[in-house]
């Protein structure tokens, strides 16, 4: 059975059973996970920090940032979670989820050099981040 909304539970630590439709939040250990939104029933972990997910809260409803991409599942689902609602999007080549996976590393890489680098500096991290992901939108308009 296909999801097509989400609610969220605030919880400590990620339930051994995962119920559908719900997105199961651990701030205590910058954690989300819940089953995939496809009905396959394989669990989706997202990791909640500035080089992975991100969640935002509004009007009680949940969104996750960036889309979930289950390119490792069966399934290869691909979805965005957006003020509760599961917003379905498009099937990724092997090529463009290889291009994705090197733009999230370099990312990451860039982050972790910039923490390390002299505290005093103003973090580049998130200018590099905006024109990646300018660079990546203009590439899937392709």
């Amino acid at each position: 059975m296909t999801i097509k909304t989400i609610d969220y539970e605030l919880v400590e630590f990620i339930p051994e059973q995962l119920e559908d439709g719900i997105l199961y939040i651990s701030e205590p250990y910058n954690t989300a996970a819940h089953k995939c939104c496809c009905g396959c029933g394989e669990e989706v972990i997202t990791p909640l920090n500035p080089t992975d997910w991100s969640v935002k809260f509004t009007n009680g409803k949940v969104s996750l940032f960036p889309s979930i991409g289950n390119w490792s599942f069966a399934c290869r689902s691909h979805y965005w979670v957006r003020g509760g609602q599961v917003l379905w999007s498009y099937d990724m080549s092997e090529e463009a989820i290889q291009r994705g996976r090197d733009i999230d590393r370099k990312l990451k890489e860039q982050y972790f050099e910039d923490i390390n680098r002299d505290k005093g500096a103003a973090p580049s991290w998130t200018a590099r981040i905006g024109n990646i992901l300018k660079a990546l939108g203009k590439w899937l308009k392709k």
